[in-house]
């Protein structure tokens, strides 16, 4: 799977849905950029600021925030991950 739009994966640690995000990514071939918020605390706002939420994971397509794991695993399932990845 091809990705032209840059991933953004906000984690914290520990976080056992965050380990399956990581994990669907890497399996489809995604290059993503992760965003440790329990080793950077200042990344807190930003992740608000960007979804308005505070549960890990998110993830970030583009500008576009498609929510959490599960979220991410109904796209996978769905065959729109690699159309948010292609936008």
């Amino acid at each position: 799977m091809a990705d032209t739009s840059e991933v953004t994966l906000y984690t914290t640690e520990p976080c056992g849905f965050c380990s399956q995000a990581k994990t669907l990514l890497q399996r489809r071939g995604v290059q993503y950029t992760e965003v440790n918020l329990a080793q950077d605390p200042g990344g807190r706002a930003e992740l608000v600021h960007l979804t308005g939420q505070m549960t890990f994971p998110q993830v970030v397509v583009g500008e576009r925030s498609i929510g959490g794991f599960r979220e991410l695993l109904e796209a996978d399932r769905a065959g729109r991950l690699e159309e948010l990845l292609a936008a």
